[in-house]
């Protein structure tokens, strides 16, 4: 939801003076959004992604994942709170004590019924025009990850990934994880 319709766009700034603690804030487009905690499906999923990436990068140290929440500074009135980011090796200097600085190379954004708008339309165009290489967008119901690749295809996915797929990445190479294993409830 949005904090202050109608009000004028806030900045970076104002939204560094935000207290730390408290509920998940994204700043898009200079709107203030506020969000509960994700339900526990939304969890899941990324928990168990999370471990797969976090056990393929121990092998395969190319990168540093991070999850939210975790601010990531696109822009002076865009600061995003992506549910799971990996930043490649030769992008590290985007890492700030702040968060990111800059678009990560891979962001996985898994929707929730408040966000879910905001995800396939407003954050998808920022992260297309601001150079995100890849883009999964997971949609717990009906259980499919849409993959965007803005060099590819800057507006539609490259792919639809359901759970008999195997999930995988030109950026990740050698990584790959069945879809059905990301939709796996504990």
């Amino acid at each position: 939801m949005v904090v202050r319709p109608h009000a004028p766009s806030l900045t970076v700034a104002e939204y560094k003076n935000l207290p730390e603690t408290g509920p998940r804030y994204q700043l898009i487009e200079g709107d203030l959004y506020i969000a509960p905690a994700p339900n526990r499906f939304h969890q899941d999923i990324s928990r168990n992604l999370q471990g797969a990436l976090d056990r393929y990068l121990e092998t395969n140290p190319i990168g540093i994942l991070y999850n939210a929440p975790f601010d990531v500074y696109l822009t002076n009135i865009d600061v995003f709170q992506p549910d799971l980011i990996v930043v490649l090796n030769a992008n590290r200097f985007i890492l700030t004590d702040a968060g990111a600085e800059g678009p990560p190379d891979f962001v996985v954004e898994i929707l929730s019924p408040k966000t879910r708008q905001l995800d396939l339309v407003n954050k998808k165009r920022i992260y297309a025009r601001l150079g995100v290489k890849e883009l999964w967008i997971i949609d717990p119901e009906p259980g499919t990850i849409a993959v965007h690749r803005f060099e590819q295809d800057p507006a539609n996915p490259v792919s639809v990934w359901t759970e008999a797929d195997m999930a995988t990445s030109p950026l990740l190479p050698g990584f790959s994880i069945r879809v059905a294993s990301i939709f796996r409830r504990p």
